[in-house]
Protein backbone atom coordinates (compact mmCIF):
# COMPACT_ATOMS: atom_id res chain seq x y z
CA UNK A 1 0.00 0.00 0.00
CA UNK A 2 2.66 2.48 1.17
CA UNK A 3 4.40 1.46 -2.61
CA UNK A 4 1.62 2.34 -4.84
CA UNK A 5 1.04 5.65 -3.02
CA UNK A 6 4.81 6.78 -3.50
CA UNK A 7 5.02 5.41 -7.15
CA UNK A 8 2.15 7.57 -7.58
CA UNK A 9 3.59 10.19 -6.37
CA UNK A 10 6.53 10.21 -7.81
CA UNK A 11 4.62 9.69 -11.30
CA UNK A 12 1.10 10.51 -11.63
CA UNK A 13 0.16 9.44 -14.36
CA UNK A 14 0.21 5.55 -13.05
CA UNK A 15 -3.39 6.71 -12.54
CA UNK A 16 -4.06 6.74 -8.83
CA UNK A 17 -4.35 3.40 -5.95
CA UNK A 18 -7.61 1.64 -5.24
CA UNK A 19 -6.85 0.57 -1.30
CA UNK A 20 -9.09 -2.63 0.09
CA UNK A 21 -8.76 -4.02 2.75
CA UNK A 22 -10.34 -5.27 6.29
CA UNK A 23 -11.80 -2.17 8.53
CA UNK A 24 -9.16 -0.74 10.97
CA UNK A 25 -6.17 -1.55 9.05
CA UNK A 26 -5.22 1.75 8.74
CA UNK A 27 -5.94 2.80 4.96
CA UNK A 28 -7.18 6.12 5.84
CA UNK A 29 -4.44 7.21 7.93
CA UNK A 30 -1.60 6.19 5.48
CA UNK A 31 -3.01 7.97 2.85
CA UNK A 32 -3.41 11.17 4.98
CA UNK A 33 -0.44 11.17 6.07
CA UNK A 34 1.01 11.17 2.57
CA UNK A 35 0.46 14.73 2.66
CA UNK A 36 3.73 15.29 4.75
CA UNK A 37 6.10 13.42 2.24
CA UNK A 38 4.31 15.93 -1.41
CA UNK A 39 7.00 17.88 -3.30
CA UNK A 40 6.39 21.37 -3.63
CA UNK A 41 5.05 22.65 -7.18
CA UNK A 42 5.36 25.48 -8.94
CA UNK A 43 1.62 27.24 -9.76
CA UNK A 44 0.38 30.51 -11.02
CA UNK A 45 -0.25 32.94 -8.17
CA UNK A 46 -3.88 33.22 -7.06
CA UNK A 47 -5.23 30.54 -10.01
CA UNK A 48 -8.03 28.32 -7.90
CA UNK A 49 -7.04 25.50 -10.81
CA UNK A 50 -3.47 25.69 -9.87
CA UNK A 51 -2.52 25.90 -13.50
CA UNK A 52 1.06 24.99 -14.19
CA UNK A 53 3.30 27.92 -15.41
CA UNK A 54 5.05 25.76 -18.23
CA UNK A 55 2.37 23.36 -19.42
CA UNK A 56 -0.08 25.16 -21.57
CA UNK A 57 -1.91 20.99 -21.28
CA UNK A 58 -2.74 21.98 -17.39
CA UNK A 59 -3.39 26.12 -17.64
CA UNK A 60 -6.90 26.86 -16.41
CA UNK A 61 -8.74 29.58 -20.01
CA UNK A 62 -7.76 32.77 -18.25
CA UNK A 63 -4.24 31.62 -17.55
CA UNK A 64 -3.60 30.52 -20.86
CA UNK A 65 -5.09 33.91 -22.60
CA UNK A 66 -2.89 35.95 -20.35
CA UNK A 67 0.05 33.64 -21.80
CA UNK A 68 -1.12 34.71 -25.64
CA UNK A 69 -0.94 38.08 -24.80
CA UNK A 70 2.12 38.31 -23.63
CA UNK A 71 1.57 39.05 -19.84
CA UNK A 72 3.90 38.25 -16.97
CA UNK A 73 2.57 35.19 -14.98
CA UNK A 74 3.16 35.48 -11.56
CA UNK A 75 4.40 32.04 -9.88
CA UNK A 76 4.52 30.66 -6.04
CA UNK A 77 5.57 27.29 -5.27
CA UNK A 78 2.66 25.52 -3.18
CA UNK A 79 2.64 22.04 -1.52
CA UNK A 80 0.67 19.33 -3.93
CA UNK A 81 -2.79 19.86 -2.26
CA UNK A 82 -4.74 16.67 -1.09
CA UNK A 83 -8.64 17.20 -1.54
CA UNK A 84 -10.85 14.79 0.51
CA UNK A 85 -13.75 14.06 -1.73
CA UNK A 86 -17.27 13.31 1.47
CA UNK A 87 -19.11 10.60 0.20
CA UNK A 88 -22.46 12.79 1.29
CA UNK A 89 -21.04 15.61 -1.36
CA UNK A 90 -23.78 17.62 -4.48
CA UNK A 91 -22.64 17.06 -8.18
CA UNK A 92 -22.40 21.18 -7.75
CA UNK A 93 -19.85 21.05 -5.04
CA UNK A 94 -17.70 18.47 -7.00
CA UNK A 95 -17.84 19.92 -10.18
CA UNK A 96 -18.42 23.55 -9.11
CA UNK A 97 -21.63 25.68 -10.52
CA UNK A 98 -22.10 28.46 -12.40
CA UNK A 99 -23.30 31.64 -10.71
CA UNK A 100 -26.84 32.42 -12.56
CA UNK A 101 -27.28 35.61 -10.41
CA UNK A 102 -24.05 37.42 -11.62
CA UNK A 103 -24.23 35.72 -14.95
CA UNK A 104 -27.39 37.72 -15.57
CA UNK A 105 -27.04 40.72 -13.64
CA UNK A 106 -23.65 41.53 -14.60
CA UNK A 107 -23.21 39.40 -18.24
CA UNK A 108 -20.50 37.71 -17.36
CA UNK A 109 -19.30 33.59 -16.65
CA UNK A 110 -19.15 33.71 -13.25
CA UNK A 111 -18.02 30.00 -12.16
CA UNK A 112 -17.96 28.91 -8.42
CA UNK A 113 -14.63 26.38 -8.48
CA UNK A 114 -15.60 22.97 -7.40
CA UNK A 115 -13.34 19.98 -5.30
CA UNK A 116 -12.44 18.57 -8.63
CA UNK A 117 -10.39 22.59 -9.57
CA UNK A 118 -9.15 22.27 -6.24
CA UNK A 119 -7.40 18.83 -6.88
CA UNK A 120 -6.49 19.92 -10.28
CA UNK A 121 -2.34 18.85 -10.07
CA UNK A 122 -3.06 17.12 -7.09
CA UNK A 123 -4.32 14.26 -4.90
CA UNK A 124 -8.29 13.40 -5.08
CA UNK A 125 -8.79 10.98 -1.95
CA UNK A 126 -12.67 9.12 -1.72
CA UNK A 127 -12.86 7.25 1.82
CA UNK A 128 -15.25 4.57 0.69
CA UNK A 129 -15.34 4.53 -2.83
CA UNK A 130 -17.54 1.65 -3.09
CA UNK A 131 -20.33 3.57 -1.00
CA UNK A 132 -20.36 6.44 -3.51
CA UNK A 133 -23.44 7.50 -5.53
CA UNK A 134 -23.03 6.45 -9.29
CA UNK A 135 -23.84 9.72 -10.39
CA UNK A 136 -20.76 10.92 -8.83
CA UNK A 137 -18.89 7.90 -9.56
CA UNK A 138 -19.81 8.80 -13.54
CA UNK A 139 -18.43 12.52 -12.63
CA UNK A 140 -15.15 11.52 -11.69
CA UNK A 141 -15.01 8.85 -14.43
CA UNK A 142 -15.19 11.27 -16.84
CA UNK A 143 -12.83 13.72 -15.45
CA UNK A 144 -10.04 10.98 -14.47
CA UNK A 145 -10.49 9.69 -17.84
CA UNK A 146 -9.76 13.19 -20.03
CA UNK A 147 -8.00 15.27 -17.92
CA UNK A 148 -10.84 18.33 -17.67
CA UNK A 149 -13.79 18.73 -16.27
CA UNK A 150 -16.68 20.81 -17.74
CA UNK A 151 -20.06 22.02 -16.65
CA UNK A 152 -22.91 22.43 -18.64
CA UNK A 153 -26.16 24.42 -17.02
CA UNK A 154 -28.42 27.01 -18.09
CA UNK A 155 -26.63 27.84 -21.80
CA UNK A 156 -23.42 28.38 -20.32
CA UNK A 157 -20.29 25.89 -20.86
CA UNK A 158 -17.46 26.63 -18.81
CA UNK A 159 -14.61 23.97 -18.73
CA UNK A 160 -10.92 23.74 -16.40
CA UNK A 161 -8.56 21.18 -16.27
CA UNK A 162 -8.70 18.63 -13.41
CA UNK A 163 -6.32 16.34 -13.74
CA UNK A 164 -5.38 14.32 -10.46
CA UNK A 165 -3.94 11.42 -8.34
CA UNK A 166 -7.25 9.64 -7.60
CA UNK A 167 -6.52 7.86 -4.20
CA UNK A 168 -9.92 5.17 -3.21
CA UNK A 169 -10.15 3.03 0.20
CA UNK A 170 -12.59 0.72 1.01
CA UNK A 171 -13.78 -2.51 2.86
CA UNK A 172 -15.00 -5.39 0.45
CA UNK A 173 -17.22 -6.53 2.55
CA UNK A 174 -19.46 -3.19 2.11
CA UNK A 175 -20.18 -3.66 -1.19
CA UNK A 176 -18.02 -4.67 -4.57
CA UNK A 177 -16.84 -1.76 -6.58
CA UNK A 178 -18.13 -1.00 -10.42
CA UNK A 179 -15.79 -2.63 -12.89
CA UNK A 180 -15.21 0.27 -15.03
CA UNK A 181 -14.00 2.39 -12.08
CA UNK A 182 -12.02 0.09 -10.81
CA UNK A 183 -10.43 -0.36 -14.00
CA UNK A 184 -9.21 3.56 -13.60
CA UNK A 185 -7.15 2.88 -10.93
CA UNK A 186 -3.77 2.31 -11.79
CA UNK A 187 -2.94 0.29 -9.13
CA UNK A 188 -4.65 -1.84 -6.35
CA UNK A 189 -3.36 -2.54 -3.15
CA UNK A 190 -5.01 -5.20 -0.42
CA UNK A 191 -4.96 -4.71 2.78
CA UNK A 192 -5.23 -7.59 5.38
CA UNK A 193 -5.04 -7.48 9.50
CA UNK A 194 -1.53 -8.45 10.86
CA UNK A 195 -2.14 -11.84 12.47
CA UNK A 196 1.47 -11.97 14.64
CA UNK A 197 0.94 -11.24 18.11
CA UNK A 198 4.27 -9.18 18.46
CA UNK A 199 3.56 -7.00 16.12
CA UNK A 200 -0.17 -6.01 16.86
CA UNK A 201 1.43 -5.06 20.64
CA UNK A 202 4.02 -3.02 18.89
CA UNK A 203 0.99 -1.04 16.45
CA UNK A 204 -0.60 -0.71 19.74
CA UNK A 205 2.25 0.69 21.51
CA UNK A 206 3.00 3.30 18.77
CA UNK A 207 -0.45 3.94 19.03
CA UNK A 208 -0.46 4.80 22.80
CA UNK A 209 2.58 7.01 22.25
CA UNK A 210 0.97 8.84 19.69
CA UNK A 211 -1.96 9.57 21.72
CA UNK A 212 0.13 10.66 24.94
CA UNK A 213 2.37 13.06 22.93
CA UNK A 214 1.79 13.81 18.99
CA UNK A 215 4.73 16.22 18.87
CA UNK A 216 7.03 14.09 20.33
CA UNK A 217 5.61 11.03 18.30
CA UNK A 218 5.90 13.37 15.32
CA UNK A 219 9.96 14.41 16.17
CA UNK A 220 11.04 10.56 16.86
CA UNK A 221 10.59 10.00 13.07
CA UNK A 222 11.64 13.26 11.39
CA UNK A 223 14.79 12.73 9.94
CA UNK A 224 13.05 9.29 8.65
CA UNK A 225 10.36 11.28 7.41
CA UNK A 226 13.00 13.94 5.48
CA UNK A 227 15.05 11.15 4.10
CA UNK A 228 12.20 10.06 2.58
CA UNK A 229 11.39 13.39 1.22
CA UNK A 230 14.75 13.72 -0.24
CA UNK A 231 13.99 10.36 -1.87
CA UNK A 232 11.07 11.68 -3.39
CA UNK A 233 12.10 14.59 -5.14
CA UNK A 234 15.13 13.06 -6.50
CA UNK A 235 13.36 10.03 -8.03
CA UNK A 236 10.73 12.78 -9.60
CA UNK A 237 13.34 14.42 -11.34
CA UNK A 238 15.15 11.33 -12.21
CA UNK A 239 12.02 9.62 -13.78
CA UNK A 240 12.31 10.67 -17.41
CA UNK A 241 15.89 9.36 -17.51
CA UNK A 242 15.10 5.71 -16.41
CA UNK A 243 15.45 3.01 -19.62
CA UNK A 244 12.84 -0.03 -19.65
CA UNK A 245 14.68 -2.96 -21.91
CA UNK A 246 12.67 -4.09 -25.27
CA UNK A 247 13.06 -7.15 -24.01
CA UNK A 248 11.47 -6.61 -20.45
CA UNK A 249 8.43 -4.71 -21.93
CA UNK A 250 7.60 -7.47 -24.34
CA UNK A 251 7.17 -9.91 -21.19
CA UNK A 252 5.09 -7.32 -19.18
CA UNK A 253 3.09 -7.52 -22.22
CA UNK A 254 2.98 -11.64 -22.59
CA UNK A 255 1.75 -11.95 -18.64
CA UNK A 256 -1.19 -9.41 -19.61
CA UNK A 257 -2.13 -10.95 -22.76
CA UNK A 258 -1.16 -14.68 -20.77
CA UNK A 259 -3.86 -13.86 -18.39
CA UNK A 260 -6.38 -12.01 -20.53
CA UNK A 261 -6.25 -8.44 -19.19
CA UNK A 262 -8.74 -6.37 -20.96
CA UNK A 263 -7.58 -3.36 -22.87
CA UNK A 264 -4.14 -1.87 -22.95
CA UNK A 265 -4.13 0.04 -19.11
CA UNK A 266 -2.69 -2.75 -17.80
CA UNK A 267 0.98 -3.29 -19.80
CA UNK A 268 0.98 0.85 -19.88
CA UNK A 269 0.89 0.90 -16.24
CA UNK A 270 3.14 -1.77 -15.34
CA UNK A 271 5.59 -0.23 -17.56
CA UNK A 272 5.33 3.08 -15.55
CA UNK A 273 5.13 1.62 -12.07
CA UNK A 274 8.27 -0.05 -12.80
CA UNK A 275 9.81 3.13 -14.02
CA UNK A 276 9.15 5.15 -10.96
CA UNK A 277 10.09 1.83 -8.71
CA UNK A 278 13.71 1.81 -10.05
CA UNK A 279 13.80 5.90 -9.58
CA UNK A 280 12.98 5.48 -6.22
CA UNK A 281 16.09 3.22 -5.67
CA UNK A 282 17.75 5.67 -7.25
CA UNK A 283 19.23 3.22 -10.84
CA UNK A 284 18.20 4.09 -14.40
CA UNK A 285 17.88 1.09 -15.52
CA UNK A 286 14.48 -1.15 -15.22
CA UNK A 287 15.08 -4.95 -13.70
CA UNK A 288 13.24 -7.75 -14.15
CA UNK A 289 12.97 -7.42 -9.58
CA UNK A 290 10.90 -4.42 -9.80
CA UNK A 291 8.54 -5.56 -12.43
CA UNK A 292 8.43 -8.12 -9.72
CA UNK A 293 7.40 -5.88 -7.40
CA UNK A 294 4.60 -4.18 -9.07
CA UNK A 295 2.96 -6.10 -11.60
CA UNK A 296 0.91 -7.83 -8.85
CA UNK A 297 -0.89 -4.32 -7.87
CA UNK A 298 -0.96 -3.42 -11.62
CA UNK A 299 -3.00 -6.55 -13.00
CA UNK A 300 -4.42 -8.32 -10.23
CA UNK A 301 -8.05 -5.81 -10.31
CA UNK A 302 -7.64 -6.14 -14.30
CA UNK A 303 -8.40 -10.34 -14.25
CA UNK A 304 -11.90 -11.52 -15.23
CA UNK A 305 -13.91 -12.52 -12.51
CA UNK A 306 -13.93 -16.02 -12.01
CA UNK A 307 -17.05 -16.83 -8.77
CA UNK A 308 -15.38 -20.55 -9.51
CA UNK A 309 -11.56 -19.46 -8.46
CA UNK A 310 -10.45 -19.42 -4.82
CA UNK A 311 -6.64 -18.09 -5.46
CA UNK A 312 -5.95 -14.89 -5.08
CA UNK A 313 -5.41 -12.87 -8.34
CA UNK A 314 -2.48 -11.20 -7.13
CA UNK A 315 -1.21 -14.92 -6.37
CA UNK A 316 -2.08 -15.77 -10.28
CA UNK A 317 -0.37 -12.57 -11.45
CA UNK A 318 2.96 -13.82 -9.79
CA UNK A 319 2.62 -17.37 -11.13
CA UNK A 320 2.35 -15.95 -14.52
CA UNK A 321 5.27 -13.84 -14.13
CA UNK A 322 7.35 -16.42 -12.63
CA UNK A 323 6.31 -18.52 -15.94
CA UNK A 324 7.37 -15.90 -18.31
CA UNK A 325 10.10 -14.50 -17.09
CA UNK A 326 12.02 -17.80 -16.21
Amino acid sequence: MKLCLLLNVIDPKIGGVMIMGDRGTGKSTTVRSLVDLLPEIKVVFGDPYNSDPEDPESMGIEVREKVTKGEELMITMIKINMVDLPLGATEDRVCGTIDIEKALTEGVKAFEPGLLAKANRGILYVDEVNLLDDHLVDVLLDSAASGWNTVEREGISISHPARFILIGSGNPEEGELRPQLLDRFGMHAQVRTVRDAELRVKIVEERARFDKNPKEFRDSYKAEQEKLQQQIASARSSLSSVQIDQDLKVKISRVCAELNVDGLRGDIVTNRAAKALAALKGRDCVTAEDIATVIPNCLRHRLRKDPLESIDSGLLVIEKFYEVFS
